[in-house]
């Protein structure tokens, strides 16, 4: 997979793709992350990126001219047509989630786009972009940040990242629930006991035991989610009698 970001401040991802699971990543030539600063594209002797809004207001906005003429030249960089996605980060995107890095991680190509300032000149949403993604309902300066973690949930579901393929499936919101408790030893510490059946090596048990720990997680600690969850109405009686009455 290969992902190109566009950004104003490149030196913001120095660290965080230099290190863990998306470094190995990229040593194994699983993915291929390449960050272009936009000021190379900018205006003038000066690299202009941004300019004052029509109408008025405070702040500035990121201009037109840099972002199409950056855009275009990274598709002809490996000689991609105009069905390369491109993301614009912003806060009006749809609510970033496990279900859309899963949809995100079978692309072979993305170009993400971090907005900045007040904004970005509309026409790009309007004309370049095919997709607005937001990872929150809060503002941060820009969109670096949020590409960062968009790129790591991604990765994390290419074939050959994760030292086990089961791993990420398991991961908490993958199926619609939070994760089940984990132990590793000793066993016991300062009176705290690991549960037995995780030390019975009945795989049975264990998987029914994580399966129940899971749903009962979720319904207490998200509710919302639980509320969306695929379970039987075996499952959903047996979190809310064992909510009120813990073994």
């Amino acid at each position: 997979m290969r992902i190109d970001i566009l950004t104003l401040f490149p030196g913001m991802f120095t660290g965080p793709f230099d290190e863990s699971i998306v470094k190995r990543a990229i040593d194994n030539d699983i993915v291929n992350i390449k960050i272009h600063n936009l000021r190379d594209w900018g205006l003038g002797k000066h690299k202009m990126v941004d300019d004052y809004p029509f109408g008025g207001g405070s702040g500035m906005v990121m201009k037109i001219e840099p972002i199409f003429e950056a855009v275009e030249a990274i598709k002809a960089q490996q000689g991609s047509d105009s069905s390369v996605p491109v993301i614009l980060l912003t806060p009006q995107g749809r609510v970033f989630n496990q279900k859309i890095a899963f949809e995100l991680a079978k692309l072979d190509r993305l170009i993400i786009l971090c907005g900045h300032y007040e904004g970005i000149d509309e026409r790009v949403r309007e004309h370049l972009a095919t997709d607005e993604i937001s990872i929150g309902d809060y503002v941060l300066t820009g969109g670096e940040l949020a590409a960062m973690v968009i790129i790591d949930a991604v990765v994390r579901y290419l074939p050959g990242v994760l030292g086990s393929e089961e791993s990420a499936a398991e991961d908490s919101h993958t199926a619609g629930l939070l994760e089940y408790p984990q132990y590793t030893r000793p066993p016991a510490y300062r009176g705290w006991e690991v549960p037995q059946v995780l030390l019975s090596g009945n795989h049975a048990q264990i998987a029914r035991w994580r399966r129940e720990q899971s749903i009962l997680r979720t319904f207490i600690r998200r509710p919302d989610l639980f509320e969306k969850a695929n379970l039987s109405p075996a499952e959903r009686k047996m979190a809310a009698n064992r909510a009120v009455n813990p073994l």
